[in-house]
C-alpha cells in the first residue's frame, strides 16, 4: 500500500529524514513541468524547485493539512517561482517544445503532424512567454494544472474575480498573438490554393 502524504508527514516530523525523499520523488517531476511553464527556463525552474522542497522540509512543522500536501508544496512553489521571476533582469526565453506537451503521442503521427504539433508548440510557448508573469501564471495554473478558480485563490492568494480577469485577459492576448494575421508565415500558409487555369 502506498503510503499517504500525511503519514510520510508524520514520519518526516518524527524523525525519519529520509521519508521526505518519498515526497521528493513523488511530486519533483510535476513541480519542474510547472515551474518550467511558468518561468519559461528550465535551469530556472529547478532552481525554484529545489528552493520549494528546501523550504518545504524547513517549514514541515507548519504543515497542517493533512493530505493536502500537494497544494500546500504547490503554493511554496509558485511563490518561489514569483521570486525568481522578479529577481532576473532578462526577459523570460521561450519554453522548451517538449515541456508544452510532453503527453502528446507521437508513435502513431505522420511527420506532418510531427512538424505540426512542433511547430504549434514552439508559437504557443512563444506567446507564453510575451505574456505578463501574473497572466502566465494563472493560465498555467487554470488550463495546464486543471485547478478551479477557488483552488487558485487558494493557492495564489488572489481572489477568484482577479484570477478570472488575468485568464480572460492571458486568452485573449494569446489569441491575438496565435492569430494568422500575426504571423504573415502562418497566414500565407493557411491561405486557400488559387487554381491555375
Amino acid at each position: 500500500m502506498i503510503p499517504s502524504d500525511a503519514l510520510i508527514v508524520r514520519r518526516v516530523l518524527a524523525g525519519d529524514v529520509e521519508a521526505f525523499r518519498t515526497l521528493v520523488d513523488r511530486y519533483h517531476d510535476d513541480a519542474l513541468r510547472f515551474a518550467t511553464r511558468l518561468l519559461g527556463d528550465a535551469s530556472d525552474a529547478e532552481d525554484a524547485v529545489q528552493d520549494t522542497f528546501l523550504r518545504a522540509y524547513r517549514y514541515l512543522g507548519s504543515y497542517r493539512e493533512q493530505d493536502r500536501f500537494r497544494g500546500w508544496l504547490w503554493r511554496i512553489l509558485v511563490n518561489r517561482c514569483r521570486t525568481h521571476a522578479g529577481d532576473r533582469a532578462r526577459r523570460p526565453q521561450p519554453m522548451d517544445s517538449d515541456t508544452i506537451d510532453s503527453h502528446a503521442e507521437h508513435t502513431s503521427a505522420t511527420q506532418e503532424d510531427l512538424l505540426d504539433r512542433a511547430f504549434l508548440r514552439e508559437e504557443l510557448a512563444r506567446a507564453l512567454a510575451e505574456l505578463p508573469a501574473e497572466q502566465r501564471e494563472a493560465v498555467v495554473l487554470h488550463f495546464t494544472e486543471g485547478l478551479s478558480y477557488p483552488e487558485m485563490a487558494q493557492l495564489t492568494g488572489l481572489g477568484v474575480s482577479a484570477l478570472k480577469m488575468r485568464v480572460s485577459r492571458a486568452c485573449q492576448r494569446l489569441r491575438t498573438l496565435l492569430a494568422p494575421t500575426h504571423h504573415p508565415a502562418a497566414a500565407a500558409a493557411s491561405l486557400p490554393e488559387t487554381r491555375r487555369g
